[in-house]
């Protein structure tokens, strides 16, 4: 079997053990999106099965949306679940630069993501924000934790699934680099929107024909890519600013 080796010998301590059980964890959901299999796993590599990438069509598209959806409806304890096997905080962002993400669990959404994902991330990235930008985001933050935007039970999230953490193979999706916790579904579906997605309505017409979306979901894409926006800002540079600002709009654009 051909491996991959991810390597960083100054990694935060337990970061591939973590993402190794995220991995194991997503994988577990019952007719879900495959996931690359780890082969082993010290202080600072990672050692995965090799994936050769091709071409993707509409099919496999469509049938990574489904799958998608199985992986969501396997669930978690609750909002900021860690995975199975994993009691410490987890990791989001580059392997050369990943930034701690809380993983304690909350029962309601608003409360986990305005407290445990957008309040540190917005500190971090707030020598980059103005004060308008800043203020928005605080009634954001009120909005979320008032219980506007609940909904739905804890979903199994990868967590960081933009287009680049979804290898397409001859078997179809595979995800790769989660960041996996208990969450919204709709945050892995908004991440997925951020930088692109070939055949991106497909996946979503593949989601829903297993579980269907509340009504207005596009609306709150904004909201739920705030916090992969603020972790940019953070980690690159103001060059995102203007893209936070404008996901900062939408989300109070939402009606309750």
């Amino acid at each position: 079997m051909d491996t991959y080796v991810k390597q960083n010998p100054v990694a935060p301590a337990e970061f591939f053990a973590c993402e190794a059980a995220g991995l194991r964890w997503l994988a577990a959901a019952h007719y879900g999106v495959p996931c690359v299999a780890v082969l082993d796993q010290d202080a600072t590599t990672l050692t995965l099965q090799r994936l050769e990438q091709v071409q993707h069509d509409q099919r496999a598209a469509r049938e990574f949306g489904r799958r998608l959806a199985h992986t969501h409806a396997a669930g978690a304890p609750s909002f900021g679940a860690p995975p199975d096997g994993w009691t410490g905080a987890g990791f989001f962002g580059p392997t050369g630069n990943p930034l701690p993400m809380a993983s304690e669990g909350h029962a309601r959404w608003g409360h986990f993501y305005a407290d445990d994902r957008l309040t540190p991330m917005a500190e971090l990235a707030e020598p980059r924000l103005d004060r308008d930008v800043r203020d928005a985001l605080a009634r954001v933050m009120s909005r979320c934790r008032s219980g506007d935007f609940d909904d739905d039970d804890p979903a199994r999230l990868h967590g960081d699934l933009w287009n680049g953490n979804v290898m397409w193979t001859s078997e179809g999706a595979v995800l790769i680099d989660p960041a996996a916790h208990g969450g919204h579904r709709e945050s892995d579906l908004a991440m997925l929107a951020l930088f692109g997605c070939p055949f991106y309505d497909v996946v979503l017409d593949g989601y829903q024909s297993v579980r269907p979306l509340r009504a207005g979901w596009r609306r709150r894409i904004g909201l739920h890519q705030l916090y992969p926006l603020l972790a940019h800002v953070a980690i690159f540079g103001s060059g995102y600013v203007e893209s936070t600002a404008s996901a900062i709009v939408s989300a109070l654009a939402v009606d309750s």
